[in-house]
């Protein structure tokens, strides 16, 4: 896999960067855009293995970093969901300018919900992949019930995600309430596929169950047996790169090899 550092504006004005990832010989037949989950980056292990497994059948990935996260600019504290819709959104201009549109959008947990939102805007995608991805924004809130009432009394508060800190203000809550309002899935102008482990103990498999029952057709379900939400595991990352690559091929020029 050839990666090439990239760099581009984001949401909040300050500059994003990101890797596109292509296959080792020519040129990619397809394009694909990759977000991570809520306060990962670009280069956690699965999405490295993940974008692996669809170079090496034809596909260019772009995976960047969220506004505030990794080697991207910007404060993550002014940053929500709707933040990462429009990050998403000004990747895939990056893609269309500098290469072609993407046809394929992939989401890891809450980036999941960025890109089904985001497939709404972009009339190039055929299809949208989420993995470990919760069935509604505001099923986030669970994991910062502790917090919660401190955020809506000083505004913000320090939390710990995955033992790193992060401050969360009250603007993000805000925002998870405004995006689960309305009907993203079940008006979804393309293709899903729903992938999750049914031992997520992160977020629990009832969410990929109700994502993909109001989905529309054309849609697909595939259990990461044995996997954990994050897919640390390389042959866990590499399995549901190997079924997203021979899900998507029908959207590869030619088809599939």
């Amino acid at each position: 896999m050839r990666s090439q550092k990239i760099r581009f504006e984001g949401s909040k004005g300050q500059m994003l960067t990101g890797l596109l990832d292509g296959p080792d010989e020519g040129s990619a037949r397809a394009y694909a855009l990759f977000a991570h989950c809520f306060t990962c980056t670009k280069d956690y292990k699965s999405v490295f293995h993940i974008n692996r497994t669809l170079t090496e059948r034809g596909w260019g990935v772009l995976r960047f970093d969220f506004t505030g996260l990794g080697e991207s600019g910007g404060d993550f504290a002014e940053t929500n969901l709707g933040s990462n819709v429009e990050d998403f959104c000004l990747a895939a201009e990056y893609l269309e300018r500098n290469c072609e549109p993407a046809r394929l959008v992939m989401g890891h947990s809450l980036g999941g919900q960025a890109a089904l939102r985001a497939a709404h805007r972009l009339p190039s995608v055929r299809g949208v992949v989420t993995l470990a991805t919760p069935s509604e924004p505001l099923e986030l809130r669970r994991h910062f019930e502790g917090s919660l009432e401190e955020i809506e009394r000083r505004g913000e508060a320090r939390v710990l995600v995955s033992g790193r800190p992060f401050t969360l203000k009250r603007q993000f809550f805000e925002d998870l309430d405004r995006q689960s309002r309305g009907d993203v899935v079940g008006t979804l102008p393309c293709a899903l596929l729903v992938l999750h482990a049914p031992a997520d103990e992160v977020v629990p498999f009832a969410n990929a169950e109700r994502l993909f029952a109001a989905a529309p057709h054309p849609k697909a379900f595939i259990p990461l047996e044995g996997a954990d939400h994050l897919l640390l595991r390389e042959e866990d990352s590499r399995y549901a790169g190997r079924c997203i690559a021979a899900w998507a091929s029908r959207w590869l020029p030619g088809g599939a090899d």
